[in-house]
Parts: structure tokens; C-alpha cells; sequence
């Protein structure tokens, strides 16, 4: 009994602690993620980086990602992004996966990688440690966290448009090592750059979801596919990189055992991938080498298969990945003896000029003594034709000048072919919000490819609540319809479809009928998106913003609401307000103050007239017109007024303002003549008035005369409506004069003026020697009466016969 003891109890305890490593391997896993796409920068755009980094947030989204996302962040925002994503890492625990992916400008300088924010300046080559964010400030803290993963993509190897002026600096990323616990991936080899893309999204996003979103894939295989999909969309034009030292198990979505088997079974695809380089056929054998991604692996091919097509590709690959390896060397040695020692390697090289930066700033000269010792490498010297790859300063391994050949496509045993719905994927709407990324049209991911069991579930996400299925969001109602594989919908109110429960659409039986009107009407709260004042409808499936930057974007927000999708807000109105409420500033044109206002602006005048019991029209002006402040109230609906004083005039009246007034008078009120002259002292009575205007050349009678023109006739006197008392002489020159104002008839006791006005300098009348002859202007008029005479016989009149 004793003995049958002492042999069970070491299997019990080797039995628990298997057990106990096992629930401690199946254990909450919490995931999550920053994803930022700088694309808006202000030398130049990157039409695809916002694109990309809304596609990543939606498959980590997929995938079980609380996922925290923003586009086109400045350097104070970034930066702030980066510490809340920290604070956020150092809350969840040790059992946490966290992912970071930026998209935008990388730089390099003296073999440290940055990250340029949209309002980076960067003229020369000593401004980038000032306007960039340096990526090491941010992930040995991340890395010191000891987190289960961390997975860091840079998608920012591309050609920059920084420092013009001073020392060059070297293409692409600087080859680094990552921490333990840590995988970086570029989207370029180190020194490389990806070919220009227009989008909709760039090739390693793309590729990158691809692979994410299948089932089974270790973390490491997901990069080696990524790098052959990249490799065969861009026809070998672009090599990414990756490093891991990530011991733990990780996979974004498990297999189920009812999957479709793959093209080629694990054991396969192990054999081919380990096998010998010599003893494969030329194209497995670049296959091979891509994916393995070594230097050994290269060279390997290039000794089997010297003269093959692909072998100037690999050329190019070995020289750019021998120069980023010798350059990392030299930099973790940084001592004079090391730069030196680069320097006679590739005295031309692309880190030629970080290397004298390092030699300046370590007082060191420029040249070696003459008992130099060069420091080893792990690589040998470049050969000569080598060289030729560096003559540039940016390294494309789809240059021409290379007489690179297409490599071979990929064996469907190394890279089975994409999904055909993940191949063309349309472009996103434009983004809805101020740092909101842009939300991808979603593709259903395959029932059969689900996120762990263990994974912690993140906050209510549309996406994650429906991977299976079709969700699409109407930006009107915000209702969601989500669709599944068999064809059958349902429609759900945003409160429904953030449900924490996972609420797939394969469990419905039937089609589910249209909202109601009061499903249609529920509100979306921003708590759910992290953001204030976005659309409620795409922002449902937008990633949610960090906090600094959601709190900054409601600050903007709240000084300068934005009227459109990227339209240019105005400062200092809250995006509450509505522009009916919103006055004229005081700069504007057009604005002026009335009395009784409380020094309130009102819109300026337009001119017209509103209609008897009606408001007055909404006023309008151009810019430049003059303004005229109105002296008196104009009486309305036949009520009388009297002048009104304007304040700061000492209760004295402005004379009258030479204009045509209001008339809101009836209809029965006289018009006023159009040009009203003043009798003259030397005009007989009962003579015409004299004016200026042309006479007709022909009446309609001989003896008719011509008709007095209505502007010239003299008002009728009419002693019901008196005219207004004017206080100054009636000038007696026949030279057009100012027409006196006419009174309305509903102001017989207030007359217009109170006092005698200021007398107005007129000029005075000539002498009656050179006045103008008037009266000669009407002598055609008894001419055409003798020509008209005609006897009964046709006959002309005799004479002093009428």
C-alpha cells in the first residue's frame, strides 16, 4: 500500500502540473491595438495610408482587437496616442497581445527609425530627431511590459520627401533587433523602399489583412505569406521584412476541423520549407529563398543557379541585406574603430553619412590612423558588382537600370491563391470625422475561421458581432442590416448591433422585415465610437479614437464645427449652433449696429421693402457698398411719426438725406413727379414750361401742340394734402435745380424739417446776356402748320391765307 503510494504521487504531481500549464496556456487573452495612417502631409500625400490603416483596424477588429485608431496626427498628438496606448498596455496585464501599425513617412538617421507625424518640417537631415517620433522611445517601454506578444508593423518605407539640404539620408528603415517578446515587420526590406501606389490600398495592407484573416496560420507564417503575396503582387518590385522573438503560441482566427483541407498539408509544406536550396528546381528554389529570408538563403541560390532570370533580383536583395547588416554592426560597436571600419567597406554606402555624423560627434576624424584595425563583421565584404546597386540614394528593386526579370510565381504548396472576394476591394467613403479612420467596405470572413475561445471578447463592436456576415449602415436611419452567407438579413438598431453577445445572422431563420419608424429614430451614442460630432452611421464601424486625441478632436470640434466631410470649419462657433443664429462679425461688410440693440450685430441691408404685415426680408450686401444708417421711422399702415433725433446729436434732426424714402404709404397716395423744375421770374403765364427734353418730330395734328411731358408739368395744388413748408428761398435761375420732397399726405402737422436747415451754397444764376435761348428750340412746330395747308384741290394755301 505504502509503495503503490510513493508511485502514484509523482504522476499526480507531474499530472497537475501539466494540467496547470494548460489552463494557464488557455487563459483570458486580451487583445489590443493602435493603428494610425498618416497620409495628409503637406509635401506629400500619401493617398493610401488612411486607407490601409482603416483596413488593418477592421480585420484586428475581426479578430478580437479592441482597437484604437486615428488618421493624419501631428507630433503632439502622436505622441499622446503612443502614451495612452502604454497606459492602456500597462492596465491589461501580462496575458495581453498588443499590436501597433503605422502607415505613413519612415525615416532613418544614425540607425534609429522615426516616424514622421503630418506636420513634420524636416528641411535637413539634422530636423528629423526634432520633428519625428523616434520608434525606440516607445517600444522598449512597450517590450518592457512583458506582455505575451507585441507586434509591431511599420507600413512607412517608401520615398520621403525630407531633407533636401545637408547630409543625405540613407532609403528606407534601419535593420534593428527586436526585443524578446517583441515581432517588427517593414513593409520594405532594411534600405529598401516599396514602388508609389494610387490606392485603393497599398499592397502590404492589403496582403496583411489577407493573411490575418486566415484561420490556423502561426504568427511567423503569417509574415512569410505576406512577404510572397507582396512579392508576387508588386512582380518582385517589393521584399518585406520581419524579425520575431516571440516564444508564445499566437493566432489571429483557429481552423475548424470541418475546413476545407489546404492545398498542401503541414508536413508538405514543413519538408519544403527546410529542405536544401541546391536540391529544389529553380523557381521553388527563389520560393524558398524569399520565404526563408535570410542571407545564407540568398546566397544559397545564387551559388546553385548563378545565371537563372531571378538571380539579379537576388542580387539586388543580397546587397541591400549585407549593407543593412554591416551597418547594424558598425552601429551597436559606435566607436571610431567601427565607423572606420564601414567607411573603407562602402566609403560610398548609404550610411556613409550617418557614419561621419557619429565620427563628428565622437570628436573622431573623418580618416583612420595609419594603425588601423578594421572591427569583424558576420558578413563578408561586398564583391565589386555589388556596387553598382548603391549608386543611388533610394534603392527600388523594381529599378530598371537593374535589367531586373518577373520572378516565377509561387507553388500553390507555398502560397495558396487569395480568396476571389478578397482581391478587388472597392475604396472606402471618404472619413466621417476629424482623425476618424476611414471604414472599408467589410468582407465576410469564412464561417469556418473563428477568433480563440480564450480570447477575452472585446467592447460591443458591430464587426466582431457579426465576422461572418455582411453589415452594411445606413447614414440616414443608422439602422444596420446585417446579411448572412444564405442570403437572409436582419435589420437592427445601432443599440442592437453593439449588443456585448455575439449576434451572427446564421441563426436567423427568415428574413427579419423593415425597421419601424421608431427603430429608425433611436440615437447613437459617441460613447460607442470614442468620438464627439461624428456621423453616427460609419463611425458605428470605426475603430474608436485614443482618448487624448478623441479629447482633442472634441475641442476642435467645439471651436471649429466642421459643415461637410473635410470642409474648413469657423473658429469660435460651437457645433451646436446653428448659422441662423449666427450674426455678421464685426469685420464683415454690411454689418452695422441700430439703436436699441445692446451694440448686436444685424445683417445688412438689402433694400427691399417687406410687404404690410409681413416680416422684413433677410437683408443681403455686398462686400464694398456703401451703408446708410436710416434718420426716421417710416410711418406704416397710415400712422403719422415724427422725425426721430439720432442719439449723440443732442436732440438736433439731420436734414433731409437727398434719396428716394420707403414708400410704404396706400396706393392712393400721389406718386412723385420723376424731375420737378421750379417756375422761373421771366416765364409768362401760361407758357410751356421749358425743358431740355427732345420735342417729337412729328403731332398728330397741325394745329395740336405738343404735349407738355408729365416730369415737366407743375404739381396740381391740392389743398387736401398740403406740400411740405420748405424754409429756404425759391431760387429764380432757370438752371435745373434739386427737386424739393414731397411730403406724404398723412403728415399734414409734422412737417419734415422743424427748424430752418443750414443754407445751401448754390450756385449762382448767369446773366440773362448768356443764358441760353430756349424758346428758338420750338420753331419747327409753326413750319409744320403751313406745310400742312392744302386747298380742296390739293392745292397749297395762298399766302396770308390760313
Amino acid at each position: 500500500m505504502r509503495l503503490n503510494r510513493a508511485f502514484l504521487l509523482p504522476i499526480v504531481i507531474v499530472g497537475a502540473l501539466v494540467l496547470a500549464s494548460t489552463v494557464n496556456a488557455q487563459e483570458t487573452e486580451r487583445r489590443i491595438a493602435l493603428v494610425v495612417g498618416n497620409g495628409s502631409y503637406a509635401a506629400e500625400q500619401i493617398p493610401t495610408a488612411a486607407n490601409d490603416a482603416g483596413l488593418i483596424a477592421q480585420t484586428l477588429q475581426a479578430a478580437g482587437f479592441d482597437v484604437v485608431g486615428a488618421r493624419d496626427l501631428d507630433q503632439d498628438a502622436l505622441r499622446r496616442a503612443f502614451r495612452d496606448f502604454l497606459d492602456k498596455a500597462t492596465a491589461s496585464g501580462p496575458n495581453t497581445v498588443a499590436f501597433i501599425y503605422l502607415n505613413g513617412y519612415g525615416l532613418q538617421l544614425e540607425g534609429e527609425n522615426y516616424f514622421a507625424p503630418v506636420d513634420a518640417k524636416i528641411a535637413k537631415d539634422s530636423d528629423v530627431s526634432v520633428e519625428a517620433v523616434r520608434i525606440s522611445d516607445y517600444l522598449r517601454p512597450l517590450a518592457g511590459l512583458n506582455l505575451k506578444a507585441s507586434i509591431v508593423v511599420l507600413d512607412t518605407a517608401r520615398a520621403h520627401p525630407f531633407a533636401k539640404s545637408g547630409q543625405p539620408l540613407a532609403s528606407g528603415l534601419s535593420l534593428v533587433d527586436p526585443e524578446k517578446g517583441v515581432l517588427i515587420a517593414f513593409n520594405a526590406a532594411p534600405g529598401t523602399v516599396g514602388p508609389q501606389e494610387n490606392g485603393p490600398y497599398g499592397t502590404y495592407a492589403q496582403a496583411l489583412a489577407e493573411m490575418i484573416r486566415t484561420g490556423g496560420l502561426p504568427l511567423n507564417e503569417v509574415f512569410d505569406r505576406v512577404r510572397l503575396r507582396v512579392n508576387e503582387n508588386t512582380k518582385g518590385g517589393e521584399v518585406p521584412w520581419d524579425a520575431s522573438k516571440i516564444d508564445a503560441q499566437f493566432v489571429f482566427f483557429e481552423r475548424a476541423p470541418d475546413a476545407p483541407p489546404p492545398a498542401a498539408s503541414n508536413d508538405q509544406a514543413a519538408l519544403l520549407r527546410s529542405k536544401p536550396i541546391r536540391e529544389l528546381d529553380a523557381r521553388d528554389a527563389y520560393i524558398a529563398a524569399l520565404g526563408r529570408d535570410t542571407l545564407h538563403g540568398y546566397l544559397e541560390f545564387l551559388e546553385t543557379y548563378p545565371h537563372d532570370p531571378a538571380a539579379k533580383r537576388v542580387r539586388a536583395i543580397v546587397a541591400a541585406r549585407r549593407e543593412a547588416i554591416t551597418w547594424h554592426r558598425t552601429r551597436n560597436v559606435d566607436t571610431p574603430r567601427a565607423y572606420w571600419s564601414y567607411l573603407r567597406r562602402y566609403p560610398r554606402g548609404p550610411h556613409s553619412a550617418d557614419a561621419r555624423r557619429r565620427l563628428e560627434y565622437l570628436s573622431a576624424a573623418f580618416e583612420p590612423p595609419p594603425s588601423f584595425e578594421a572591427i569583424e563583421y558576420d558578413v563578408p565584404p561586398p564583391p565589386e558588382e555589388e556596387a553598382v546597386y548603391f549608386r543611388r540614394p533610394v534603392l527600388f528593386f523594381d529599378d530598371p537600370d537593374y535589367d531586373f526579370v518577373l520572378p516565377p510565381p509561387p507553388p500553390v504548396f507555398f502560397l495558396p491563391p487569395p480568396p476571389p472576394d478578397f482581391v478587388m476591394l472597392p475604396p472606402p467613403p471618404p472619413p466621417v470625422a476629424m482623425f476618424v479612420l476611414p471604414v472599408p467596405e467589410y468582407v465576410a470572413i469564412p464561417t469556418y475561421y473563428n477568433p480563440p475561445s480564450y480570447v477575452a471578447p472585446p467592447p460591443p463592436s458591430i464587426i466582431y458581432n457579426n465576422i461572418h456576415n455582411t453589415v452594411v449602415i445606413n447614414q440616414t436611419t443608422n439602422i444596420v442590416t446585417v446579411t448572412n452567407r444564405a442570403g437572409q438579413t436582419q435589420t437592427l438598431t445601432p443599440a442592437q448591433a453593439l449588443a456585448p453577445a455575439r449576434t451572427d445572422a446564421t441563426t436567423t431563420t427568415a428574413p427579419v422585415t423593415s425597421p419601424t419608424p421608431a427603430s429608425r429614430a433611436s440615437p447613437t451614442t459617441s460613447t460607442a465610437i470614442g468620438a464627439t460630432g461624428v456621423a453616427a452611421g460609419a463611425a458605428l464601424l470605426a475603430p474608436s479614437l485614443p482618448p487624448s486625441v478623441a479629447k482633442k478632436a472634441t475641442t476642435i470640434q467645439t471651436k471649429t464645427p466642421a459643415v461637410g466631410p473635410g470642409a474648413t470649419p469657423t473658429k469660435g462657433v460651437s457645433p451646436s449652433t446653428p448659422p441662423s443664429v449666427l450674426g455678421s462679425p464685426p469685420s464683415q461688410p454690411g454689418a452695422h449696429a441700430l439703436p436699441g440693440t445692446n451694440g448686436r450685430l444685424l445683417p445688412p441691408g438689402s433694400g427691399k421693402t417687406a410687404a404690410p404685415g409681413q416680416p422684413p426680408p433677410a437683408q443681403s450686401q455686398e462686400p464694398g457698398a456703401p451703408q446708410f444708417a436710416p434718420t426716421t421711422v417710416p410711418a406704416r399702415f397710415g400712422k403719422k411719426s415724427t422725425p426721430q433725433p439720432l442719439p449723440g446729436a443732442a436732440g438736433r434732426q439731420l436734414p433731409p438725406v437727398n434719396r428716394k424714402p420707403i414708400n410704404t404709404a396706400p396706393l392712393q397716395v400721389q406718386k412723385k413727379p420723376a424731375v420737378q423744375h421750379p417756375p422761373t421770374t421771366d416765364r409768362k403765364p401760361n407758357a410751356p414750361v421749358q425743358t431740355n427734353r427732345t420735342v417729337p418730330a412729328a403731332v398728330a395734328h397741325p394745329n395740336q401742340r405738343p404735349p407738355t411731358p408729365v416730369s415737366a408739368r407743375p404739381p396740381a395744388h391740392n389743398p387736401a394734402r398740403p406740400t411740405a413748408v420748405v424754409n429756404h428761398p425759391r431760387p429764380t435761375s432757370t438752371a435745373p435745380a434739386a427737386p424739393a420732397r414731397l411730403a406724404p399726405a398723412a403728415r399734414p402737422r409734422a412737417p419734415r424739417i422743424a427748424h430752418p436747415a443750414p443754407a445751401v451754397a448754390r450756385p449762382a444764376p448767369p446773366p440773362a446776356a448768356a443764358r441760353p435761348a430756349l424758346v428758338p428750340a420750338r420753331q419747327p412746330a409753326p413750319a409744320a402748320k403751313q406745310q400742312a395747308c392744302r386747298l380742296p384741290n390739293g392745292n397749297p394755301c395762298p399766302p396770308g391765307k390760313k
